[in-house]
């Protein structure tokens, strides 16, 4: 007898909060899942909740004791649960798609050969792949404002590095186990640095718009060579910006 798929799952987080989970690795629909799932629970305006946030696979709803109960709540969330197939959800609207500029050449790469020989291309494949489609913004996480971008072809499932690059530098673009990051701030890495852009995803003096990128926005990279990358400034660094949903 095969036994029920444990998901979606609800279960308790904190002394404040909920987590419903729509996979326990990272999955495509179980992200599409995540991000609509708690896009409903906004627009819900359920008394009580103060915080929704969206991870690779699932969707955390923080709310106030004194204002509603835990077994109130969990028996709202069970029921939007119960009310539609959350994999099969349309994505939220409002999202965006930034389409970056990036340099894979010289030191704006230092990685690139290692990456592409471990995806099983050459370094011209490799840049092709990496700029050829949009990829959602798949969580927010690590550094204020950086993305989790995916998801890559299976072969760009590679796994992170066994030492850690002491630094990169804000705009770098890097991969592993399917995902690209394009960094928004200075900080050590596992990940190989494939690129670099002039994009800051995290701008601490811009106010209620410091957070550049928003789970399911999408990112594409236009490969640019090394005189135009010296043109580029951030915190855009010729970026584009269109709606798309």
């Amino acid at each position: 007898m095969t036994a029920p798929d444990p998901f979606p799952r609800l279960v308790p987080l904190g002394l404040d909060g909920l987590l419903v989970s729509f996979a326990d690795r990272l999955q495509d629909r179980a992200n599409r899942a995540a991000l609509a799932f708690r896009a409903a629970v906004e627009a819900e305006g359920i008394d009580g909740v103060t915080e929704t946030a969206s991870s690779l696979v699932s969707a955390f709803v923080a709310f106030d004791p004194g204002r509603t109960d835990r077994d109130a709540l969990d028996r709202k969330l069970h029921e939007m649960i119960d009310a539609h197939d959350w994999y099969a959800a349309d994505l939220p609207g409002g999202r965006r798609r930034f389409t970056i500029p990036a340099c894979f050449g010289g030191d704006h790469a230092p990685q690139l050969d290692d990456a592409a020989e471990q995806a099983g291309l050459s370094r011209e494949e490799a840049i092709a792949e990496l700029c050829a489609h949009p990829l959602r913004a798949m969580a927010l996480g690590f550094a204020p404002g950086q993305a989790y971008l995916g998801e890559l072809p299976e072969h760009w499932n590679i796994d992170r590095q066994t030492g850690l690059t002491p630094k990169v530098e804000m705009g770098a673009v890097v991969v592993a186990v399917r995902q690209m990051i394009v960094f928004a701030t200075s900080s050590p890495t596992g990940w190989r640095q494939v690129a670099m852009t002039r994009f800051q995803g995290f701008r601490p003096d811009a106010g209620d718009d410091a957070i550049a990128l928003a789970p399911g926005d999408e990112v594409q990279l236009r490969a640019v060579d090394a005189d135009t990358f010296a043109g580029l400034t951030p915190p855009e660094g010729g970026a584009t910006v269109e709606v798309i949903a």
